[in-house]
């Protein structure tokens, strides 16, 4: 059974390409990311710019014309109508204390922008210590606990901007 796959070219051209098409096209590799292209006696020079392979999005320089180009098969097409993507931007509004515990240490601000699994602060349990980390990029909005303070589970303990 053949495969089909759904190209989008600069958001304005899109096409259904099977995977015959792709088995039957004349490409050689030049290196790495360079292709020369025989299509309809036409001789073409293909270059990858710049690739996002967890997005399936591509930038490719063709002849001198540069291309931006996204690629899904059968199974991101249902993922995506489904209303899901891969790697997709979590919306995180709160961190809540997973266990109870102590405070250590608190390592930002509020107003402070975090990047995914920046240190936001040290919870001691049992213990041992527990570095919570950012969970997504963002900015603080507000701390609800201080160094020292004693804290229950799911008790907030930082909040982030909308």
């Amino acid at each position: 059974m053949s495969k089909t796959f759904k190209t989008s070219v600069n958001n304005t051209f899109d096409f259904e390409i099977k995977d015959d098409d792709i088995s039957n096209l004349d490409a050689l590799q030049i290196s790495e990311s360079k292709f020369h292209v025989l299509e309809q006696n036409k001789s073409y020079h293909a270059k990858i710019i710049r690739e996002d392979f967890n997005k399936k999005a591509y930038e490719v320089k063709i002849n001198n014309n540069t291309y931006n180009i996204s690629i899904l098969n059968d199974l991101d097409t249902l993922i995506k109508d489904m209303g899901f993507a891969v790697g997709a931007t979590k919306h995180i509004g709160s961190i809540k204390a997973p266990m109870p515990g102590l405070i250590l240490e608190i390592n930002v601000k509020a107003n402070q922008e975090v990047k995914e699994d920046d240190p936001l602060l040290i919870l001691e349990a049992m213990k041992m210590e527990n570095i919570i980390t950012s969970p997504t990029d963002g900015v603080i909005k507000s701390i609800s606990v201080n160094k020292g303070d004693a804290v229950d589970k799911n008790q907030l303990l930082i909040e982030f901007n909308a």
